[in-house]
């Protein structure tokens, strides 16, 4: 288990695993008046959390299943990630992909956090690449 630092300026208490296998921390909505999200609209979310990581790890930001499923509520950027050296607020950009408005309100759960380990790869220029039984063959090319 690693070590994070965290600054809670949110009225909450942290985020917890809400289970002993799950992966990801909920985050809460830290807002004062609710946030109505149009089709369509997008809104940055705040979330009164600041961190700090070790290094050759990162904190993803992922939407939350039930949000998608019922409410077409996902992430704007798909997974957000925080770097080991950003240390501004954790905030989480909403997008409302159903056709109905929807609420933002205090205290909402609307994300979740895991944290990854991440390698960082050193590019080598080369004249080709080695060959494959897939080969250049993409989007639905590897038999499903």
């Amino acid at each position: 288990m690693m070590n994070v630092k965290v600054v809670n300026k949110s009225r909450f208490d942290l985020p917890r695993y809400e289970t002993d296998g799950s992966a990801g921390l909920d985050l809460q909505a830290n807002i004062e008046e609710p946030i109505t999200l149009k089709p369509l609209e997008r809104a940055l979310i705040p979330t009164g959390l600041y961190i700090s990581m070790p290094k050759g790890y990162e904190a993803q930001i992922r939407g939350r299943s039930g949000l998608a499923l019922k409410h077409g509520i996902t992430l704007a950027n798909g997974i957000g990630t925080i770097d080991s050296d950003y240390r501004g607020e954790i905030k989480v950009i909403l997008i409302n992909l159903g056709n109905e408005p929807y609420n933002v309100k205090e205290g909402d759960r609307i994300a979740q956090m895991v944290f990854m380990k991440y390698e960082k790869a050193e590019l080598e220029i080369v004249n080709e690449l080695d060959e494959t039984k897939r080969g250049k063959g993409g989007f639905g090319h590897s038999g499903y």
